[in-house]
């Protein structure tokens, strides 16, 4: 796809589930393991706080969540997916900075983290993420876990 798509961001609503499952599916095993379906419909079914879509023509082309630690202090960003179509386009970047001003705005949040792989965390330095921690084999053997933390000043660095 050469030409950039208009998208809208919202809200996670049920009936959302098997896209968002078909778009896991587009990035496996590229950035997923196969074992993460499982986790990711118990996510969608029981632990979401917040989930949003990005919407492109009536599609689901991303999503991606934010989740609360249990004292409300640390905003989570969780499950972030993008149609493989689609990526390269700063629309996964989209998604991010809106959910970070959601916990910056909203929600008063003094620190925000996320947990991915090897395979996109460089994709979260690229938006202000610095590395905290590595746990090889985390997700699955193959899928390391990368702890970051939002840092807005890494961002001022990279300029």
């Amino acid at each position: 796809m050469t030409e950039k798509a208009t998208f809208i961001i919202r809200e996670y609503k049920a009936d959302d589930q098997s896209p968002v499952i078909g778009l896991l599916r587009l990035n496996t095993p590229e950035y997923f393991s196969s074992e993460e379906e499982v986790d990711l419909i118990h996510y969608l079914q029981h632990e979401i706080d917040h989930y949003y879509v990005v919407e492109s023509n009536g599609l689901i082309i991303g999503c991606g969540g934010i989740n609360f630690a249990e004292d409300k202090t640390v905003g989570k960003i969780s499950w972030d997916i993008l149609h493989p179509d689609f990526q390269g386009q700063s629309i996964g970047s989209a998604l991010l900075k809106y959910r970070i001003k959601e916990l910056q705005n909203t929600y008063h949040i003094q620190k925000i983290t996320v947990r991915t792989s090897q395979l996109v965390y460089r994709f979260y330095e690229k938006n202000g993420f610095v590395l905290t921690k590595i746990a090889k084999d985390y997700w699955a053997p193959g899928y390391d876990l990368y702890s970051m933390r939002y840092d807005p000043e890494a961002l001022q660095n990279q300029l």
